[in-house]
């Protein structure tokens, strides 16, 4: 969490590192994250995708670990009726990676949208003095998954705007 703290208000460029056929449609697309909110127990990250600014990374501390949610949302700013999905930490991890297994309630929630590929999901955010880097690993087996996208710490770029949604 200091280390997300220590870059709130700045934006970073990145570019997706995998090549799952699943992540065609961001192949070649500008990737940017920004670490738009901070408070002391919860960092928001928009992840913007080309123009595409629905969706924000929300890690908050917990009474015993860390806790990664999905905040997915419509031009409008509605909620996507798949939204606030993700995981806790199961174990201490490092001082440079956390990795969030799927919770209950998100198994659920894939579940009654009939997205079952994803009840085994693990994100991992990794943090260091030059890389940011999202992840999201599926078992081997028919969902197999492998998504990752690195953001270079070293050179900031302007803000893009809030995602939809967010007032002020």
């Amino acid at each position: 969490m200091a280390r997300l703290a220590a870059l709130c208000g700045k934006a970073f460029a990145g570019r997706l590192v995998t090549s799952d056929p699943a992540d065609a449609d961001m192949a070649g697309k500008p990737l940017v994250m920004h670490v738009a909110r901070c408070a002391p127990n919860e960092v928001r990250i928009p992840f913007h995708v080309g123009e595409d600014r629905s969706r924000t990374w929300i890690i908050s501390r917990t009474s015993s670990g860390l806790r990664l949610k999905h905040d997915h949302r419509h031009k409008d700013g509605a909620p996507d009726a798949v939204t606030m999905y993700g995981g806790d930490t199961a174990g201490p991890g490092t001082a440079s990676r956390q990795e969030f297994p799927v919770d209950a309630e998100s198994i659920a929630l894939f579940r009654a949208n009939k997205l079952d590929r994803s009840v085994t999901n693990v994100w991992a955010v990794e943090v260091t003095d030059r890389t940011y880097a999202y992840e999201l690993r599926r078992p081997a087996g028919p969902a197999e998954r492998h998504f990752r996208a690195e953001f270079d710490l070293t050179r900031p770029v302007p803000p893009p705007p809030l995602p939809w949604g967010w007032k002020g």
